[in-house]
């Protein structure tokens, strides 16, 4: 065939198969069914240039005059080191997916290429090498790219540290490379999410964009790839380390998914896709999102039955649904300098194991989760005394292995050694076997920094580990969900997210900040997976203090839960937690299966976002004040996504209390409520009254 064109959920991907390299033409808009033939639309020759037009190929290569990065990169001891793949076959594998297998005889090296355009216009691809010659091929690294359209002119990605993850930054498209690199050995605290070249000005609801993510836990790089032709293309693949793979002749190397989603309405398009894209999953969490109780900033390491039961007490009382057992409960841990690793139950602490509390919870009509971190341990544990060269790190010629620095007092604990591997699957096997455990809260609190197997670099064999001890576990054991957690945010991404049930968001709970981090988390990350806690009043992590109804409201957002010793609770606080524990009840299936809308407006000191359900028969916002604004009032705010025709009532439904307001008299309809349009709120909005800063509202919209 002489191009194959996929279609799905208005966007479409053309690559053009004319010649002896496929070469893309498209990725974005859907183009129709009257295409030209690909052929035709090759570029010129440009002067001082090569003497054949230089294709865009699906795997661009040097060999085809491509002067950006190279998407295979490797050598067989030095030789074989530019390949001249060609195509062998392509074939549409269903309405719209395909896969097209290149091959360099010469070089004896072949890749397959699957694409995979879904219903909601979620494109994914991924490639396998294959060394089909008998010399051993060390593989330095391999690419995917996409092209973007010509109306490509800013760029967008996330950066972000421990405790302020994901926050965005721009920048104009330049010609050239910008390239993100994430060497921590899991996603990082400052790990992009996606990066996204958009036209512009694009914003949360307007302007073309372009946006891909890698769906890998470990090393890993990505890329906008600018040349003189004026043709930029975003990528990404796996960082590997010197001599990390090697191919031996008939083995194969896959890379991770890179997905990518196009918008021509700004990044509500882009999330919209992706949504779409996890909620179509069979393995997509289905049932109602339960309310949690983690018992960390309650109680930290101080573990006692009695204090314990009482906290389950407290939080059933309240309406949770989930209590969670958090760092303290096994062997010798009495802080973190001590303990991690061995996974028994302590004896002195639980005499008789954890089935006292375990009862005392599920009777109650919660369900019980774990805390674990299976990857790490401390140096000053039993398993590591008995097996010290299971810690991961460089070795030597002589045999020597050098211990590297710790993190947290931790080291890693090397999953690539069958043994090690075998010991941590054995024990979490029998602890989920054992106890009534329906949750685990699955921590990784340090970076990879020396990632060592044999002597080898080891993030690849670490990272693919973990996903096969995570898939081993949960097929044995297919009703226990699982939360990544990795100091908070630092391993965010689909690949840890096909394993897994949820993620922790951040370690900061400081409601100020999480607006952001939620925000831009949930870009890609449809709320219902990401944690999302009430803190105690003054936050653990940045000491700021915050109402009861900022910290909810920030919560709701999300998959909601507490971290806080609810104990101390009480009075009208105490009421007004049981309310906003029921309210978040009440609307939780239409936070975790609707639209997701952010606005924006124009002021940056306010922040509006909402989620309407897919018939637009109801919405839910909050307009969070996020600092002082240089306006005297809001004005009127927008409240975009519904149906234009349809009429709406529109009423503030937490809190309601005036000290909300800076004003003595708020407009009258948040005092009661308002009737709409679609079309009006859209484009007029209503008033609203002025928040003191640090405080927000939530604002139901329901069809009339």
């Amino acid at each position: 065939m002489e191009s194959l064109y996929l279609r799905s959920g208005g966007r479409s991907l053309l690559i053009d198969l004319s010649a002896q390299e496929p070469a893309f033409v498209h990725w974005g808009a859907d183009l129709g069914e009257d295409l030209p033939e690909p052929g035709l639309l090759q570029d010129p020759v440009p002067p001082s240039s090569l003497d054949i037009p230089v294709r865009m190929g699906v795997l661009p290569q040097a060999s085809s005059g491509w002067r950006g990065r190279p998407g295979l990169r490797g050598s067989r001891d030095g030789t074989d080191f530019s390949p001249r793949l060609r195509l062998v076959s392509a074939e549409r594998t269903a309405a719209a997916a395909g896969v097209i297998t290149q091959s360099d005889p010469a070089l004896g090296m072949s890749v397959r290429t699957e694409l995979l355009l879904d219903a909601g216009g979620l494109l994914s691809l991924r490639h396998e090498l294959t060394n089909d010659a008998g010399a051993d091929y060390r593989l330095e690294g391999l690419e995917l790219v996409l092209p973007v359209g010509p109306a490509a002119a800013e760029l967008l990605d996330l950066t972000g540290r421990w405790c302020r993850e994901r926050h965005p930054q721009r920048h104009p498209l330049q010609q050239g490379t910008w390239v993100r690199s994430g060497r921590h050995g899991r996603t990082g605290h400052d790990s992009s999410l996606i990066l996204a070249a958009g036209s512009a000005g694009f914003g949360n609801r307007s302007g073309e964009v372009w946006a891909v993510h890698l769906g890998w836990s470990g090393n890993h790089e990505t890329f906008a790839d600018t040349l003189a032709s004026a043709r930029t293309v975003l990528g990404a693949g796996e960082l590997l380390g010197s001599g990390e793979v090697t191919l031996t002749a008939g083995s194969s190397y896959r890379t991770p998914w890179l997905y990518a989603a196009y918008s021509d309405s700004g990044l509500d398009g882009i999330t919209e896709s992706f949504y779409r894209w996890f909620r179509s999953r069979p393995q997509h969490p289905a049932s109602p999102r339960p309310v949690v109780l983690n018992t960390w900033e309650a109680v930290y390491f101080d573990h006692h039955l009695d204090t314990l039961t009482d906290l389950a007490e407290s939080g059933a009382d309240l309406g949770v649904e989930r209590f969670v057992l958090d760092d303290g409960w096994f062997r010798g841990r009495r802080d973190d300098t001590r303990g991690l690793g061995d996974w028994y139950v302590d004896e002195t602490t639980w005499p008789d194991g954890l089935t006292p509390l375990i009862d005392a919870v599920t009777a109650r009509g919660m369900d019980f989760g774990l805390w674990v971190e299976p990857e790490m341990v401390n140096e000053d544990s039993d398993i590591i005394r008995e097996h010290p060269d299971w810690i991961s790190g460089p070795a030597f010629p002589n045999g020597t292995v050098r211990i590297p620095e710790r993190w947290r007092n931790q080291q890693v604990l090397d999953l690539a050694n069958p043994d090690a591997w075998n010991y941590v699957h054995e024990r979490l096997d029998t602890l989920l076997t054992e106890y009534n455990i329906s949750y685990l809260k699955w921590d990784q609190n340090r970076d990879l920094t020396e990632m060592g197997h044999d002597g080898k670099p080891s993030v690849h064999a670490q990272t693919e580990a973990v996903y096969r001890l995570l898939d081993t576990l949960r097929a044995a054991h297919p009703g226990v969900e699982i939360e990544s957690c990795s100091s908070g945010g630092a391993r965010v991404d689909l690949g840890i997210l096909e394993r897994t049930d949820r993620i922790w968001t951040s370690d900061c709970n400081d409601a100020l900040e999480r607006q952001t981090i939620q925000r831009w988390t949930e870009l890609i990350i449809p709320p219902e997976l990401v944690g999302a806690h009430i803190g105690p009043t003054t936050s653990h992590t940045t000491h700021r203090t915050h109402s009861l109804s900022f910290r909810a409201l920030t919560a709701f957002f999300g998959h909601f839960g507490m971290e806080w010793d609810v104990r101390t609770v009480t009075g009208q606080e105490r009421d007004e937690l049981r309310q906003v524990i029921a309210l978040y009840k009440l609307y939780r299936g239409l936070i975790h299966t609707g639209r997701a809308i952010n606005s924006d407006h124009p002021d940056p000191a306010l922040l509006l976002r909402g989620v309407i359900s897919e018939d637009t028969r109801e919405g839910l916002f909050i307009l969070a004040a996020l600092a002082t604004s240089s306006y005297e009032m809001p004005g009127p705010v927008c409240l975009p996504g519904l149906e234009a025709k349809t009429r709406y009532k529109v009423e503030v439904v937490y809190p309601t209390a005036k000290t909300t307001f800076t004003q003595a008299v708020p407009p009258a309809w948040t005092l009661g409520e308002a009737e709409a349009t679609g079309q009006f709120l859209a484009h007029v909005g209503l008033p609203m009254p002025n928040l003191n800063p640090e405080h927000a509202i939530l604002i139901a919209v329901t069809a009339v």
